[in-house]
């Protein structure tokens, strides 16, 4: 009984706070991400910092919050995201950078212009073609977030540490 109670109260909010499991549906993240991917996410990276732009994250569909969604962090708070014929670029102030996006698994005709505020992301999926995105509802609010792609750990020879994650250089 003592012990039940222990791992309740380890498991409990562990499980709350710091980390949980995903699995991936769809194909929104092909060729990074595959169905039934296996993944921990970190909850508690976003709790001392920002996400970063690169990081593949989960959060819920901001029109349906009992779906979670797997994405990529393209446009950060602020910033003003242009897609078009597949390039993306982002603009603060008076600069312009065109991203490199080696990570792709397919182009998509979708083109978008997103003017962020200060608490949105704008998030895209890896497999445009097929990916519902910041494209079609805009930016994704910070609190929305649930956290970042941590581990993978099915199928089991691909396990990896911050699977997908794409370092952009400054």
């Amino acid at each position: 009984m003592r012990f039940g109670i222990i791992l309740l109260a380890v498991i409990i909010p562990f499980r709350m706070f710091i980390a949980q499991p995903f699995i991936v549906h769809g194909a929104s993240m092909d060729d990074t991400f595959h169905q039934s991917d296996y993944l921990i996410v970190d909850q508690l990276s976003y709790l001392l910092r920002d996400p970063v732009r690169g990081e593949v994250i989960v959060f819920k569909n901001p029109q349906n919050e009992s779906q979670y969604f797997i994405k990529r962090i393209i446009g950060l708070p602020g910033e003003k995201v242009t897609v078009h014929n597949g390039e993306v670029s982002i603009t603060t102030g008076s600069t312009t950078i065109n991203l490199a996006q080696p990570y792709i698994g397919s182009e998509s005709p979708r083109d978008a212009y997103e003017q962020l505020g200060d608490d949105e992301y704008f998030v895209m999926g890896d497999n445009r073609a097929v990916s519902w995105d910041s494209r079609y509802w805009g930016g994704l609010k910070r609190d929305e977030i649930r956290g970042r792609a941590l581990l993978r750990l099915f199928p089991f020879n691909q396990i990896n540490y911050l699977p997908g994650n794409y370092q952009y250089k400054n």
